[in-house]
């Protein structure tokens, strides 16, 4: 069975990661070692809360836990991740559980990779959507061909976060919170793809500016013909995690559970073949995407895989589509960079799921 080191305890660590944590538990209890989670937060010591057990530092934590049978989750800002990184596997830690992105760019990206290689270091990276019932349940109706080739997938993501990126942001754009999720599940299902086009915006509050954090656009040309785009605001006043796809044939609607509050999520499939009446059908899809990542996370570093646990594109120890979305965003800040800067109230919102091109 195995323990827990979590390090950083911002929003992701204590606010994600450990309450999950302790609901897998009592899901597979056989799976978790009894006692609480030991959690670090460079440069500072937080308060802990239930089930958490703070050390002063990594080295402390070493003293606390066997890393042959400790599971570490770095929820640090991918800016600092592969220093961190570095430092725990020099302590001899080797299962690791690191958030979306795997790193903020391509050099930082060539670091973990090194990293990876030199201690031979086990990576599973926290992506829920490509666990997500509803991202199966997508792959399931297009990969059996009724529903026709896919010409656009749109998806937009959409949440308020001013006080976060404006006090004590860890992003240093909007292509780092919530698109890595969208790029993941757009490599599963349409295949390898590079980045046609792409910007940005600010958020703005009176007189207070978070450079780059307003949206995030970007569009993908896919190898298989297929294109799709991605839409992030967060200066939005509502919530949305919602994917279109256009095929041949159907018109497919889902919406993502918008935050960890619920855990269901909708589909809605509209199918008009071969030119006859369309049909409409709605589902409902039970989808808690990150206990579910993580305790497929901890299978896999027990040996103890499951049937339900297949091999997917991004899966457990499977970093090869991180990597990829990595690159794909890294090129993304590149051409936005290289964009005319706007404001996010003037840009256009109209929402690119639903609308091919």
């Amino acid at each position: 069975m195995l323990r827990t080191l979590l390090v950083g305890l911002g929003r992701s660590g204590t606010g994600l990661h450990l309450p999950v944590l302790l609901r897998a538990r009592r899901a597979e209890p056989g799976l978790f070692a009894a006692g609480p989670v030991v959690g670090v937060d460079p440069g500072r010591t937080p308060a802990a809360p239930d089930g958490l057990t703070v050390a002063a530092g990594l080295r402390d934590a070493r003293r606390l836990l066997d890393p042959d049978r400790t599971v570490v989750h770095l929820c640090t800002p991918p800016t600092v991740r592969d220093g961190v990184l570095e430092e725990v596997a020099a302590l001899g830690f080797r299962r690791l559980v690191v958030e979306k992105p795997l790193a903020a760019d391509r050099a930082a990206l060539r670091r973990v990779r090194a990293t990876v290689d030199r201690h031979h270091l086990d990576v599973t990276v926290v992506a829920p959507w490509l666990h997500s019932a509803l991202t199966d349940r997508l792959a399931t109706l297009l990969g059996d061909g009724t529903l026709g080739a896919v010409r656009h997938i749109g998806v937009t993501q959409h949440k308020p976060r001013f006080r976060r990126s404006l006090t004590a942001s860890s992003h240093t754009s909007a292509f780092e919170v919530e698109v890595p999720h969208a790029v993941g599940v757009l490599l599963r299902l349409l295949g390898d793809a590079h980045t046609e086009d792409a910007s940005w915006s600010d958020v703005r509050l009176g007189d207070a500016v978070a450079p780059r954090l307003g949206t995030a656009r970007m569009r993908l040309t896919h190898h298989t013909g297929g294109r799709s785009e991605v839409y992030s605001d967060l200066t939005s006043p509502v919530r949305r995690r919602r994917i279109v796809i256009d095929t041949d044939h159907a018109r497919l609607t889902g919406d993502y559970p918008i935050s960890e509050d619920d855990d269901v999520a909708q589909l809605l499939v509209e199918h008009r073949p071969g030119g006859g009446p369309t049909t409409v059908t709605r589902e409902l899809l039970p989808d808690d995407a990150l206990t579910r990542c993580l305790i497929r996370a901890y299978r896999h570093a027990a040996g103890r895989t499951a049937p339900d646990d297949a091999i997917l594109p991004g899966g457990p120890g499977d970093l090869g589509l991180h990597i990829r979305t990595v690159e794909l965003l890294d090129d993304a800040r590149r051409l936005a960079a290289m964009a005319r800067p706007h404001h996010p109230l003037t840009t256009d919102r109209k929402e690119v799921a639903g609308h091919a091109g």
